[in-house]
């Protein structure tokens, strides 16, 4: 079944820029899904994520094979390099960096490429279910016992991350393929940490029981808003709706 999907990206109301950029593309009869939360000043942030979005798409695409973890292993990669470059010989972008999160779907397979505190989920038999791990400060507390999993969501350093695109001349993304079982409805959740750091994984559980994209969306982005949107919050959902 083909999975139908709808986008978010507002620059909430704290922030005067939206650093964020998201991309979905059809590839290969699949569904390719990029987010991306940019960081640095002067709009680099907003230079990083954009360059993150079509340079995964770009190398994505024009890899040849059908080796999907490899090709998106490679595609962030190849685009550590151009955001490190870039940032390297233009001034005005020493320092830019960005958060990625690459979502293949594919038949019954999807394909997770992961870097940063930007998130993936899955909705599925009526749990949501967080596929990646946030490579932040907080988490290695976490990790090492220090914080509860609680703690962790309210942390004044939550935002400190540990792992991003163009940090480095090197960087590796975590990568994990998962089967898909058809039958309930199954929902993925892409989200930069304008999202999750302001709705815990219970209340957006709580919203995924709808089961309607529109209304989910809509609920979301309605609750972070009601929250003060301290961050520019970007998010996909993509469903297997009929």
């Amino acid at each position: 079944m083909d999975f139908k999907y709808i986008t978010t990206s507002e620059v909430g109301q704290i922030r005067t820029e939206n650093e964020d950029s998201l991309g979905v593309f059809k590839v290969d009869s699949g569904l390719l899904i990029i987010v991306c939360d940019g960081l640095g000043g002067n709009n680099a942030g907003e230079v990083a994520s954009q360059l993150a979005v079509d340079s995964i798409y770009n190398h994505f695409r024009n890899s040849p094979g059908d080796n999907y973890i490899e090709k998106i292993k490679s595609s962030v990669t190849e685009t550590n390099k151009v955001i490190y470059e870039k940032a390297s010989s233009d001034t005005k972008l020493n320092g830019m960096s960005t958060t990625a999160e690459v979502l293949f779907i594919k038949k019954d397979k999807a394909y997770i490429g992961h870097i940063g505190d930007s998130r993936i989920y899955k909705f599925t038999d009526n749990k949501l279910e967080q596929l990646t791990k946030d490579h932040s400060f907080v988490q290695k507390l976490v990790d090492d016992g220090v914080l509860s999993e609680k703690e962790a969501e309210f942390h004044p350093n939550r935002n400190i991350i540990t792992r991003a695109l163009g940090d480095s001349n090197i960087v590796e993304a975590d990568v994990k393929v998962f089967d898909i079982q058809y039958g309930e409805d199954i929902f993925f959740f892409a989200c930069t940490d304008g999202v999750n750091c302001v709705a815990d994984n219970e209340e957006l559980q709580d919203i995924f029981e709808l089961k309607d994209m529109n209304k989910i969306a809509h609920d979301i982005s309605e609750l972070i808003e009601e929250r003060g949107a301290p961050d520019n919050f970007s998010f996909v959902i993509a469903g297997n709706v009929k």
